[in-house]
């Protein structure tokens, strides 16, 4: 005979069991370095359709969901022809653009990742921390990171972010820092510019011809 106090434990190992991770354990899988605490704000495993609550695809490029892993490639023919003989040519999706939306102003984000391309491009890949406000871009031998396009610019050698290969990287973001962590290598650039107010977005943007792609992908707001 099963009695109440033994159901109600059988109860509480079931929801134990198959509650997600991050419900199980809370923040307590990520200890930031910035923040004192987390609250989680957005996970996803790709295990699904695009959530386009959180998802906004730029330039007509094409996004697809497959086997957990979303896939960016450049936008259609027809659609970079059509901007090629427009005002703006320079958005005819030759390089795959999504933004991550609703991001807090202090912020972490951890992601596993690749850009893949023949070479790097100068200025790309990318992450636009904010719209064009906090650009960290990659290359063969320096990771820069450029503030507001000509405010300030903090070129650093390590760490790199290397094309046509998986990286795990955690962004943390608060105003007067932004701490990147790249396969464990980490860099905090420092600077009274690095502010997110009135931003709540996160650009990826890849090579022209390239991909991007991105595995799993967990936002926090920082406390």
């Amino acid at each position: 005979m099963i009695t109440p106090l033994r159901l109600a434990a059988l109860c509480f190992a079931f929801t134990f069991i198959v509650l997600p991770s991050h419900a199980q354990t809370g923040d307590a899988d990520y200890k930031p370095e910035l923040f004192q605490s987390l609250k989680l704000v957005y996970s996803d495993n790709f295990d699904g359709p695009l959530n386009t609550e959180f998802w906004e695809v730029r330039q007509s490029t094409t996004w697809a969901v497959k086997d957990g892993v979303l896939t960016g490639s450049p936008s259609s023919q027809e659609f970079q022809d059509k901007k090629k003989a427009s005002a703006d040519p320079s958005h005819a999706g030759y390089k795959p653009v999504i933004w991550l939306r609703k991001v807090p102003e202090n912020f972490v984000c951890a992601m596993r990742v690749r850009y893949d391309a023949k070479a790097y491009q100068k200025g790309f890949p990318l992450f636009d921390l904010g719209h064009h406000i906090h650009t960290l871009s990659f290359g063969e031998k320096a990771t820069t990171l450029t503030i507001k396009k000509k405010v300030e610019t903090l070129p650093v050698e390590e760490p790199l972010f290397a094309l046509n290969q998986w990286h795990d990287v955690v962004i943390e973001l608060k105003k007067g820092a932004i701490l990147l962590k790249i396969d464990g290598k980490k860099h905090v650039f420092e600077s009274k510019n690095i502010d997110m107010t009135g931003q709540a977005q996160i650009d990826f943007k890849a090579v022209d011809f390239g991909t991007c792609q991105i595995e799993s992908v967990r936002l926090w707001e920082g406390k």
